[in-house]
């Protein structure tokens, strides 16, 4: 990865955008573009709007010279809106965001006429093209775009409009970077893509997700972890199934989009699963794999949803035991079917939200202590200085003596730890003795 210190970056959003990000910077290297600040913007709530819009203003008064180009899903699905910010010199779309020709034409800004809004027409996008990067700045694990868009239209999203039709990544090149990755020193790659488990159905022969992940581990020996980041339940094949049930390379944590625990609600969204599919899927998968943990999205204050159906997102977080929950105050995106449905009023969700963050707080302390009271030598992913996590996600904190201040061991290294409790926060653990002199 070009190290060019002219080009500063902002992330927002998902995984997907972290490692976008990484390619936003290397083409904007190719195009010879120095002194600017690339932000890479997310859609999904409003709420991440505001959070972009407030950071481009701060990236102004930091950087007052700099150029300011600002893309992502929210600039492909609001350019008109960041367009006329005073402070962004350039909006260009998802896909151009990708490409050094968006940015060779930057030099001359402010001489010519050149357009400030450059954004297509997403669903004209019929290919994903394989992005191929080295490293993932600042992070332990390397993230690898395997699928692009999503097909479906659930009532609240804005996202396929920000990102398109579903894309999938050839298989081949998918397994290439994950080379690559691997050979650059990175012992975990986290698999990801806007509507992961939809992977393939575009490509020659149908294959899935499940199988993808098969070849990369067959082809791609030495890798010692692969995860998913978010999937669909609904969607998941038996070849995902037979991973977790027999292959210990394949990380036991997935990340569910359950979004409701009602199942009118989830008509209402167009959703595809129902209350009863997402407990038999992780009542199976705990069957399979004993030590998966599950984290899930949960939407708080959709519109219609009564106290009862609230309720049954409650009820919902224990029946399939998620120790990590991601709650979204409902937001209602302008061009959606469900920004035209009866709200929610804004207290009333900010206290349904609340009252679900209390319950994924309890659920996650159920986690910890279900972990510690099970104790044992467990694999860890060394994140930072005195940190890591396990292999089913779950925060680890070193006691005794500091793995990489005494240059003992580098981040990015797997270890083995002996659980020994926790603080609340995290499970804490200390080194065996085996990892001392060399991981």
């Amino acid at each position: 990865m070009p190290d060019n210190e002219t080009l500063k970056t902002l992330t927002f959003g998902c995984r997907l955008n972290t490692y976008e990000t990484e390619v936003m910077k290397r083409e904007a290297d190719k195009a010879g573009l120095e002194n600017a600040v690339l932000v890479n913007t997310c859609a999904v709530t409003g709420e991440a709007v505001r959070q972009a819009k407030q950071a481009i203003r701060k990236a102004r008064r930091e950087n007052p010279d700099a150029r300011i180009i600002v893309s992502g899903c929210a600039a492909q699905t609001e350019a008109e809106t960041f367009g006329n910010m005073d402070e962004v010199d350039l909006v260009i779309g998802n896909d151009d965001k990708l490409k050094a020709q968006s940015y060779r034409a930057l030099p001359e800004f402010g001489i010519n006429n050149f357009e400030k809004v450059r954004v297509n027409d997403i669903f004209e996008v019929s290919e994903n093209a394989p992005q191929m990067v080295d490293a993932i700045e600042g992070h332990t694990r390397a993230f690898v775009q395997v699928q692009n868009g999503c097909d479906h239209r659930c009532t609240f999203c804005i996202i396929p409009y920000g990102r398109g039709n579903s894309r999938s990544v050839p298989m081949g090149a998918v397994v290439d970077q994950v080379k690559e990755l691997r050979n650059n020193g990175y012992r975990e790659i986290v698999l990801t893509g806007v509507d992961a488990t939809s992977y393939g159905a575009d490509l020659p022969g149908k294959p899935s997700l499940g199988m993808l992940a098969k070849s990369i581990l067959k082809q791609v020996p030495d890798l010692e972890r692969l995860r998913l980041s978010s999937i669909d339940s609904i969607e998941a094949d038996d070849d995902l199934f037979d991973l977790l049930a027999n292959e210990k390379r394949f990380m036991p944590h997935l990340h569910l989009s359950l979004q409701h625990g009602d199942d009118m609600i989830l008509k209402r969204m167009k959703r595809r699963h129902l209350r009863e599919d997402a407990i038999e899927f992780c009542n199976k998968v705990r069957a399979l794999r004993p030590d998966v943990s599950f984290g899930a999205d949960i939407i708080a204050g959709f519109p219609t949803e009564t106290d009862d159906m609230f309720n049954q997102s409650l009820s919902l977080i224990d029946e399939c035991d998620i120790a990590l929950l991601h709650v979204f105050p409902f937001s209602p995106r302008e061009g959606t079917p469900a920004a035209r449905m009866p709200q929610l009023d804004r207290t009333l969700i900010k206290q349904r939200a609340a009252k679900l963050r209390v319950k994924g707080e309890s659920a996650y302390q159920r986690h910890l202590n279900k972990m510690a009271h099970r104790g044992g030598e467990l694999k860890v992913l060394i994140e930072k200085s005195g940190i890591g996590r396990t292999d089913n996600f779950t925060l680890v904190e070193f006691l005794g003596e500091n793995p990489i201040k005494d240059k003992t061991l580098t981040t990015g290294a797997i270890v083995k730890a002996k659980i020994e409790g926790h603080n609340g926060k995290q499970l804490q653990a200390r080194l065996s003795a085996a990892n001392l002199g060399g991981a």
